[in-house]
């Protein structure tokens, strides 16, 4: 059958992986971009004087970048699952087809 690249079992697996991976990077960009305190360790800060000035706009364009790339991976993960769920989709015809 053309356009079959896996099994069903990865298929699916790759389909329940980014369903996770979804809703794990969806739950994250929206604590980074609203600026969660526990979190700030994860942000990347090169020059420690940022934390000198006392405006904490520099450390929120910081953790809105974070939040931004991690919103981005989501959408990767949501290809992602559309083409498991192609191809789980495929691999049903296929079994349907032979039988």
């Amino acid at each position: 059958m053309r356009g079959l690249i896996c099994g069903p079992k990865l298929a699916a697996c790759g389909l329940v992986l980014s369903a996770w991976g979804v809703i794990m990077l969806a739950m994250l960009g929206i604590f980074y971009t609203t600026h969660s305190a526990v979190l700030i360790e994860d942000v990347p800060v090169i020059d420690h004087s940022i934390y000198q000035d006392g405006s904490p706009e520099r450390i929120y364009a910081l953790y809105n970048k974070v939040g931004y790339n991690c919103f981005i991976a989501a959408g990767i993960y949501i290809l992602f699952a559309v083409f498991s769920g192609c191809q789980l989709r495929l691999n049903k015809q296929k079994a349907y087809l032979v039988h």
